[in-house]
């Protein structure tokens, strides 16, 4: 019967359903009803698979895994029948692990997806506690008393291979060819997205970690430079990162980076910001380079002295042994290496305070940003893939959900959405 009209549905018999399953492929036979009222419906779908979906949850799980530690859809394929004797095609699991990636980047995006871990998780052990002769911090960010929980936060720039626009409007071309020569009637092909301007496109990571690297939590976007801030703001909303005693962000020398944290910095609170430590001397063995020539040991002893008299003595020893050093090159083109060190070390000065930092018990190098950079990226940057940006991203989420340790939580809320 109609709940609606109270009439009787009319019966189209009895049709035919798979759901493929980690047991394999489950098939059912369901009695069709329809009305005028509420159309085509199979009243026993609502107790065997209320989400309608022809591959399981648990299917969609594997094949997340399997894509996360292979570097191709086939392999993926070829794998998923050889251990689970489950036979899916390699589009198919591109299809259906983008589409679960774009899921699960949905629910980052909106909050409902909740981090692995608290600020109030990441206790400081006491091997990095402040020294006794720590120097004074800031009043407003002094504590009074011991930290005992401390967070860190950074984020970089990292390169994707993309589809161009160019590419898109060839594939297109061939398949609209393919289709004329079958003889075959096809559907209308779906509007097309546009492709990149270029062969890459800058993906930001977002990173925060605890003092010990047990505790990360990580998302991959391609939104522009000027949006990074809202990301960073959204995560640590998410983390509680205020509640933390102390907040530590350790980032490169890129300005659009230093100016996204300045812009969060109500809503961040940090107590420091730091230019990494490898960046920083990076840029003192450029210079030496230009001045001295790649292999010459008296360049080698000026860098690392200076660079190491920045680390341990501070700003302003290091700052006069450089201006100092810069005297006494007579070389125009020697010179003009020495100001740009001396102009790239000036624009972050407030960044540069390596004793303090170690002082107070804190790093100094941006390292598991920086990996998670490699981390993040592998999949995408696998030998021959090029990327629609959406999908790129679909992919990413699905490593970072592994990566923040949120793997498990994803799967059992998926679960109870689909009940």
């Amino acid at each position: 019967m109609d709940e609606t009209t109270g009439k009787r549905c009319k019966n189209h018999g009895r049709q035919k359903y798979t759901v493929t399953t980690v047991l394999g492929a489950v098939i059912f036979r369901r009695r069709w009803w329809s009305s005028q009222a509420s159309g085509s419906f199979v009243p026993v779908d609502q107790l065997l698979d209320a989400s309608h979906e022809s591959v399981s949850i648990g299917v969609l799980e594997m094949l997340a895994r399997l894509n996360n530690g292979h570097r191709g859809f086939e392999t993926v394929a070829s794998n998923l029948l050889r251990t689970a004797q489950i036979e899916l095609g390699a589009e198919q699991i591109r299809l259906l692990v983008e589409a679960e990636g774009r899921r699960v980047l949905k629910q980052q995006q909106a909050g409902t997806l909740l981090p692995a871990f608290q600020a109030c998780d990441c206790v400081i052990p006491k091997e990095a506690l402040p020294e006794a002769d720590a120097p004074p911090r800031d009043l407003e960010t002094a504590l009074g008393r011991t930290p005992t929980t401390r967070i860190y936060v950074g984020t970089d720039g990292v390169m994707v291979p993309v589809i161009t626009d160019a590419e898109k409007l060839k594939r297109r071309k061939k398949i609209l060819v393919k289709r004329q020569t079958s003889g075959k009637k096809c559907r209308p092909l779906k509007p097309r997205r546009k492709g990149w301007t270029g062969p890459f496109r800058e993906f930001k990571v977002v990173e925060f970690h605890d003092e010990t690297g047990k505790y990360s939590h990580q998302i991959l976007s391609a939104d522009s430079r000027k949006t990074v801030g809202v990301h960073i703001r959204r995560e640590a909303l998410k983390l509680n990162m205020a509640q933390a005693d102390e907040r530590v962000a350790n980032v490169d020398g890129a300005s659009w980076i230093r100016k996204q944290l300045e812009a969060s910095a109500s809503s961040l609170k940090l107590s420091g910001l730091g230019l990494d430590y490898w960046h920083f001397a990076e840029n003192i063995h450029r210079c030496r380079r230009s001045v001295f020539g790649s292999e010459s040991p008296e360049g080698q002893t000026w860098a690392t002295e200076l660079s190491e008299c920045f680390r341990d003595d501070g700003f302003e020893p290091g700052w006069e042994n450089l201006l100092a050093w810069r005297g006494t090159l007579k070389s125009p083109t020697k010179r003009k290496a020495a100001d740009r060190l001396i102009n790239y070390i000036s624009d972050r000065r407030e960044m540069i305070s390596y004793p303090e930092f170690r002082k107070w018990g804190w790093q100094i190098g941006s390292g598991p940003t920086e990996a998670r950079c490699k981390t993040t990226t592998y999949r995408l940057k696998a030998p021959g893939c090029r990327w629609d940006i959406r999908n790129a991203e679909a992919i990413a989420a699905l490593t970072t959900l592994w990566d923040s340790g949120q793997w498990d939580n994803y799967w059992k809320l998926r679960t109870q959405q689909a009940l």
